[in-house]
């Protein structure tokens, strides 16, 4: 047990030994030579020199000549069992050393370096050398524990305020990282935005390529939607109703990816909410108000997700509601456009003769062909400026809107819920904070002591 303190570096040795015994045998010199073999840390002290033989002293290990140590021997008397016993106090006891010393023939020479009370001297003095020269590593080692405390306490969190005006001002600057990292997904900062240009790029077109217009516009399917557009009276020329029925049914195709569009962005979006709560390290101490938070986040995205589910089928009925002429006009000029020259030019105007045949219904199953692909093109394109325009613009610029509104309005109580901590980490951080005031005061303890000889 005792050699577990003395080897430490910074512990002073007191190497007590009997006087009336062999210094060579002691104890107390065999382990403080193993565990300071300089001696740099080791003080020599005889005691019993009172109880010595008469004729005898032992003057060669005081004066260094039996056993040099780098410090100076110093015998001790201490008190006997006579004068415990009578209780004899410590005040008396050191007069009597002093005497013994002054007044002994052996010893007088030395008595100025003698007894209990030069020694208590020379080891204060060697307490402040040995603290004196160990004061610049122990404030590195102190300056290094309160910085690891101060991190530690960062990452635990600063202790909560109990007036409501700063457990507002708290929750709002914890929103604000929050909503900081989310626009850093959503920006290219941080990873997953680029799902929502995926979208975009590879599921709305590949939606819109397997909508079943081949089946739509099979020559039996325009026949019948043709004739029943006709009713009792064929067309003249140009079954224009039939056009109509065969574009309208087939527009309303396109309701199905632009929903689908809607839907897979909302989902990203709430993806990149909850990424983004438990990559706010500042959130991570308070589950209430993670739990308040994406819950306030998802609604906002569903009120965003139905503005956009609006408006983006708005396009695809605005196409419905108006078709472009323009193109309509144009198939004629093209057919004519082939000329005498080419006998089988596509899409040659229909005789009498061959009105209700299927190469007729054929003609016109490509001609709304052409048409729903112009649409489609067009909706490839307006689809994502739609989605975009009312879900992941709002959701950068007003995700939390109506979140800060009910926040704004509840008392300290209903802040304070919020802020709840999980009491395995207040009880942590509260140990921290003891730790690091009491590092602190150590420190400042040190700075303001004036060493001086």
């Amino acid at each position: 047990m005792v050699r577990s303190y003395v080897d430490k570096p910074n512990c002073i040795i007191l190497a007590i030994s009997p006087a009336n015994q062999d210094i060579a045998t002691s104890d107390a010199i065999k382990l403080a030579r193993d565990v300071d073999p300089t001696g740099e840390r080791t003080f020599g002290v005889l005691t019993k020199l009172d109880l010595m033989d008469k004729g005898t002293n032992a003057l060669d290990v005081l004066e260094g000549r039996a056993y040099r140590l780098q410090h100076p021997w110093v015998g001790i008397v201490n008190r006997s069992q006579a004068d415990i016993n009578r209780n004899v106090d410590m005040i008396i006891a050191r007069r009597k050393e002093q005497e013994f010393f002054a007044s002994s023939p052996d010893y007088s020479h030395l008595a100025s370096r003698m007894g209990s009370e030069y020694l208590a001297k020379l080891l204060s003095q060697q307490l402040e050398a040995v603290i004196r020269a160990r004061i610049p590593s122990i404030t590195s080692l102190i300056n290094k524990t309160i910085d690891e405390l101060e991190s530690e306490m960062d990452h635990l969190g600063r202790p909560i305020a109990s007036d409501a005006g700063a457990q507002l001002y708290l929750i709002l600057e914890l929103c604000r990282a929050f909503d900081k990292i989310f626009k850093e997904h959503l920006d290219g900062g941080r990873p997953g935005g680029d799902r929502i240009y995926g979208v975009f790029d590879n599921q709305l077109p590949s939606a819109l390529r397997k909508l079943p217009f081949d089946r739509h516009l099979s020559v039996q399917n325009v026949k019948r939607v043709v004739s029943q557009a006709d009713g009792y009276q064929p067309h003249l020329i140009a079954p224009e109703q039939g056009y109509r029925r065969l574009i309208e049914s087939a527009l309303n195709y396109f309701r199905g990816p632009a929903e689908a569009s809607v839907d897979a962005v909302h989902f990203v979006l709430k993806e990149l909410v909850r990424i983004s709560i438990g990559e706010t390290q500042e959130l991570k101490r308070f589950p209430t108000l993670q739990a308040e938070l994406a819950a306030a986040c998802y609604e906002a995205l569903e009120r965003f997700r139905e503005d956009s589910r609006k408006t983006t089928l708005r396009l695809v009925d605005m196409e419905s509601a108006y078709l472009t002429v323009e193109f309509f006009r144009k198939l004629p000029q093209e057919i004519e456009k082939t000329g005498p020259g080419n006998p089988r030019a596509a899409n040659p105007p229909p005789s009498s003769d061959d009105r209700y045949t299927d190469a007729h219904f054929r003609r016109i199953a490509s001609n709304v062909s052409s048409y729903i692909g112009m649409v489609s093109e067009t909706l490839k394109n307006t689809i994502p400026k739609s989605v975009v325009h009312c879900q992941v613009r709002e959701a950068k610029r007003s995700l939390l809107n109506h979140f800060y509104t009910q926040v704004g309005r509840k008392d300290a109580k209903q802040l304070a819920v919020l802020l709840d901590e999980d009491p395995a980490l207040m009880e942590r951080r509260l140990q921290c904070f003891k730790r690091l005031e009491l590092y602190k005061s150590a420190r400042d303890e040190i700075d303001a002591v004036a060493w001086t000889r």
